[in-house]
């Protein structure tokens, strides 16, 4: 399938291309057709502009704070292609790459404006509403698989978090459930470094991420999470895996056979959040180290080698990516979200404090119109 290589200070990753975007000696490109391996860079391409745009948009007070996720969308895209449409995928809040690929709209960009129901609209295309709590989503999809099993369908549900979130009980519980109940799971996990200004060597003293997977009986495997055709074929692997209900259980780890830890080892090339500052917990010698391996970058490259794009066609792909992300920008801020929904979900029962305000605004609605709720009184 691929062979091995290795990112800065990195060793034993599966990868199918080098730094300068060469297919490794003796690697294997995944079966993917001319056009799926294209449609891969545009939305690569789509991911990283949209993430420009956002950063520009909160600096601007346009939206809120915001989590970039530049140099981890191969690790996102490539993934998203090697799931079926129906599996589910619960994520962390920096996967926009992901989202893109199952269809993402105005409303995606709502959420971060500050309106919840940016957030909900993301079910209809088999995406579990983001987590802000770090790891607290992990053992949420571990039931979702575990519900897939009982029922007997086809589903896989792929979970997304960062390495910080494997120093939380929520990543232990979950997948040792799923170890036990041997559920159709993968547990993806974008190793960027840093949780925050945490370094990775601060989280664990173990050698690696992936090797956890061994303490509850299923297999872990590290990728080149820069590498889009070595994320794909490895995840793509774990699905096959997970939807086999006779998969045979590692050899010497356990009794589980479904689950799957990947580590896709990358670098987060931006800040932790548009209100975080980065120079303050790491060298610029280290981040442009890591710049070498950008994804979009080297994946450009072995299109190109095979005369799969051009110049006038990424052109025509940056074109097509700012219309389309100016596009949902635009409809996003001409949305007029109602004041009243920030009641609706808090709590299945609102406390009486709560009741009190929403009785309060509503009657100041009722005075005073629709313009009350936005005066600063």
């Amino acid at each position: 399938m691929t062979t091995t290589g290795s990112l800065p200070g990195e060793s034993d990753l599966v990868q199918v291309l080098d730094r300068d975007g060469s297919v490794r000696d003796d690697a294997t490109v995944p079966d993917l057709s001319e056009e799926q391996l294209v449609e891969m860079y545009e939305q690569m391409k789509f991911a990283r502009h949209l993430d420009e745009r956002a950063v520009t948009l909160h600096r601007q007070g346009r939206i809120g704070t915001y989590p970039p996720l530049a140099g981890q969308e191969a690790a996102q895209v490539a993934s998203t292609h090697a799931l079926a449409d129906d599996d589910w995928i619960s994520y962390q809040y920096r996967e926009h790459g992901a989202a893109g690929v199952r269809g993402m709209s105005y409303e995606y960009l709502l959420y971060w404006m500050g309106y919840e129901e940016g957030n909900g609209h993301l079910a209809d295309d088999y995406i579990f509403p983001m987590n802000i709590s770090i790891g607290s989503q992990l053992p949420h999809a571990t039931g979702m698989a575990w519900a897939s099993k009982l029922k007997g369908d086809d589903n896989v549900v792929m979970c997304h978090f960062g390495e910080g979130s494997t120093s939380e009980g929520d990543f232990h519980e979950g997948l040792n459930f799923a170890g036990v109940y041997d559920v159709p799971a993968i547990f993806f996990c974008n190793n960027n470094q840093y949780a925050i200004s945490i370094g990775r060597e601060n989280q664990t003293a173990s050698a690696t991420i992936a090797q956890k997977a061994h303490a509850y009986g299923f297999e872990g495997k590290r990728v080149d999470g820069m590498d889009p055709l070595a994320v794909y074929a490895v995840t793509k692997e774990a699905a096959e895996k997970a939807r086999d209900p006779n998969a045979e259980p590692p050899e010497d780890i356990g009794r589980a056979g479904r689950p799957s830890l990947i580590e896709a080892v990358m670098y987060r090339l931006g800040a932790h959040t548009t209100v975080d500052d980065p120079d303050a917990y790491r060298e610029e010698e280290e981040v442009e180290r890591w710049r070498e391996f950008d994804p979009i970058t080297r994946y450009e490259t072995f299109l190109r080698d095979r005369d799969l794009i051009d110049d006038e066609q990424i052109e025509s792909i940056e074109e097509e990516v700012g219309d389309e992300v100016a596009a949902m920008i635009d409809e996003a801020e001409a949305a007029e979200p109602d004041p009243m929904a920030m009641f609706d979900r808090p709590y299945e029962t609102p406390t009486p404090r709560v009741q009190e305000q929403k009785e309060y605004l509503a009657d100041l609605r009722e005075r005073h119109g629709d313009d009350a709720l936005t005066r600063d009184e």
